[in-house]
C-alpha cells in the first residue's frame, strides 16, 4: 500500500523536509482544486429555485436534473478509476475540468429544460473524470498519514460544496447569465490541474522503480488481515449499505432543504441559501475530523459514530422550530460528514492494489446516491410534502448498525490510543 501512497513524500529513502513541503503543496493545491470543482456542482442545487421559476419545472422535474448531473458524475468514475489503475493519466484531470467548463457555458444561455440536463450532464462529466485521479493524488501526497490526507482532500472538496451556494447568493440574483463567470473558476482550475498532472506524471516515472507487490506486502506487515475475496466483497456490500444511508440523507438536505425552509418557515430565497451554506459548511468541518481520528483510533469506530450516532438528530429535526433546525442541522452535518474518509480508506485498504476503481466506486457511489435521492425523494415530495420526506428520511441511519459486521483492520489503534492519553 505505501507505494501507492508515498511518492515523493516517502519511499524507500529517508523523507527530507524539502520533499514533505512538496508533497503537502501537491495536497494543498489538489484539495484547493476539489473546492473549485464541487464549489461548481453545487451552482446546481444552489439556483434550482431560479430554474424551476423560469421553466416552470415541477419538483419530479428538478430531480431529473439532480439525477443526471449525478448520474454522469457517477457512473463513468469506475470506469475511469479502473483505467487509470491499468494506465495512468494525470493529465485527464485538466480535461475533466475542461467538460465542466463547457457545461457552464451552456448553463448559462440554455433557452429550454433538455438543454439545461444537456448542460448538468457535461458538469456531471468533468466529476467524474476528476475525483478518481484526484484522490489518487491526494494519497500520493499523504506521507503515509491516509487518513489525514483523505480528509484534507474532502474539506477542500465539503468546503466548495458550502461555498457554491454562498456564491450563488451573490451572483445569481442577476439572472441565469451570471453563470457563465463561473467558468473562469473552472479556467483557473484547470491551469492547476494541469501542473499537479506534470507532478504526478514525473511521480509515476519514479514509481516504476519499485518493485510490484510491495502493496500487499506492506499490508500483511502492517498488521492488517489479509481477508479472502468473500469477505472483502461481503464488507464493500456494508460500506455500500452504510453509504447508502448517508447520502440518501444528505441528498434529502442538499438538494431540498431551501424548499423545507422556505414552505416551512416562510424565509426568503436569499435566507434559505445561507442556511444552506451553513449546513454545508458544517459538513466540510466535519469531514476532517474523520480521517486524522480514524488514522488514531481505527476507521471502524468513525464509521459506527458518524452513521448510527447522528439517528437522534435526525429524528428530531422535522419537528423543530427554525432555530433548533439550524442547530440540528449544523450537528448532523458535522457528525454525518466524518464517515466518508472513514469508508473510503477502509476500502481502500481492502484492496490496496486498486485504488483509483475503489475511489471511483466510492465517489461514483456517492454522487449516483445524490442524485437517485434526489429524484425519488422530489417525486416523493410531489405526492406528498417536504415535510414528510424529511419524517422519512430521519430513519434511515438506522442502517449504522451494520457497521457491527464489519471486521477491525487495525484492532490494536484504539488500545494504543488510549494508552498514550492515560
Amino acid at each position: 500500500m505505501a507505494s501507492e501512497t508515498t511518492f515523493p513524500a516517502i519511499g524507500t529513502e529517508p523523507q527530507t523536509g524539502t520533499t514533505e513541503r512538496a508533497a503537502f503543496k501537491i495536497l494543498l493545491a489538489i484539495s484547493f482544486c476539489h473546492l473549485l470543482n464541487d464549489a461548481i456542482q453545487s451552482l446546481l442545487p444552489a439556483i434550482y429555485p431560479i430554474l424551476k421559476n423560469s421553466f416552470h419545472l415541477d419538483f419530479e422535474e428538478v430531480g431529473l436534473i439532480a439525477l443526471t448531473s449525478q448520474l454522469t458524475a457517477s457512473l463513468l468514475q469506475p470506469l475511469v478509476g479502473h483505467y487509470t489503475d491499468r494506465k495512468h493519466q494525470p493529465y485527464s484531470l485538466a480535461v475533466g475540468m475542461g467538460f465542466t467548463l463547457v457545461g457552464l457555458l451552456i448553463l448559462s444561455r440554455a433557452p429550454n429544460y433538455r438543454t439545461v440536463v444537456a448542460a448538468a450532464a457535461l458538469v456531471g462529466i468533468g466529476s467524474s473524470v476528476f475525483h478518481p485521479e484526484s484522490s489518487r493524488v491526494a494519497r500520493m501526497a499523504s506521507g503515509g498519514q491516509l487518513g489525514l490526507a483523505q480528509s484534507f482532500f474532502q474539506v477542500g472538496g465539503n468546503a466548495g460544496t458550502a461555498l457554491g451556494p454562498l456564491l450563488a447568493a451573490l451572483v445569481l440574483p442577476r439572472g441565469q447569465s451570471s453563470v457563465a463567470w463561473f467558468s473562469l473558476v473552472a479556467l483557473l482550475a484547470i491551469v492547476l490541474l494541469a501542473r499537479i498532472g506534470a507532478w504526478a506524471k514525473k511521480g509515476w516515472a519514479s514509481r516504476r522503480k519499485f518493485p510490484p507487490g510491495g502493496e500487499a506486502h506492506l499490508s500483511a506487515a502492517g498488521g492488517r488481515p489479509v481477508l479472502p475475496g468473500k469477505k472483502i466483497a461481503f464488507c464493500l456490500a456494508i460500506l455500500t449499505a452504510l453509504m447508502f444511508s448517508k447520502y440518501f440523507y444528505l441528498a434529502g438536505l442538499m438538494s431540498y432543504y431551501t424548499f423545507y425552509l422556505i414552505h416551512k418557515f416562510h424565509v426568503s430565497l436569499q435566507s434559505a441559501q445561507l442556511h444552506l451554506f451553513v449546513f454545508l459548511g458544517a459538513v466540510a468541518a466535519g469531514t476532517f475530523v474523520g480521517g486524522p481520528v480514524g488514522d488514531r483510533i481505527g476507521r471502524k469506530y468513525v464509521i459506527w459514530c458518524s452513521i448510527l450516532g447522528v439517528l437522534p438528530f435526525t429524528l428530531v429535526l422535522p419537528y423543530a422550530n427554525l432555530f433548533w433546525t439550524s442547530i440540528l442541522s449544523v450537528v448532523i452535518g458535522l457528525i454525518l460528514a466524518s464517515a466518508f474518509s472513514a469508508i473510503l480508506v477502509y476500502a481502500q485498504e481492502l484492496l490496496p492494489h486498486r485504488v483509483g476503481m475503489i475511489s471511483g466506486l466510492f465517489f461514483g457511489f456517492a454522487f449516483g446516491l445524490g442524485g437517485i435521492g434526489s429524484a425519488l425523494l422530489g417525486k416523493l415530495a410531489d405526492f406528498t410534502s417536504i415535510d414528510f420526506v424529511y419524517r422519512v428520511c430521519a430513519f434511515l441511519p438506522v442502517i449504522g448498525l451494520l457497521t457491527a459486521f464489519l471486521p477491525n483492520l487495525e484492532p490494536n489503534k484504539l488500545h494504543a490510543a488510549q494508552e498514550s492519553t492515560a
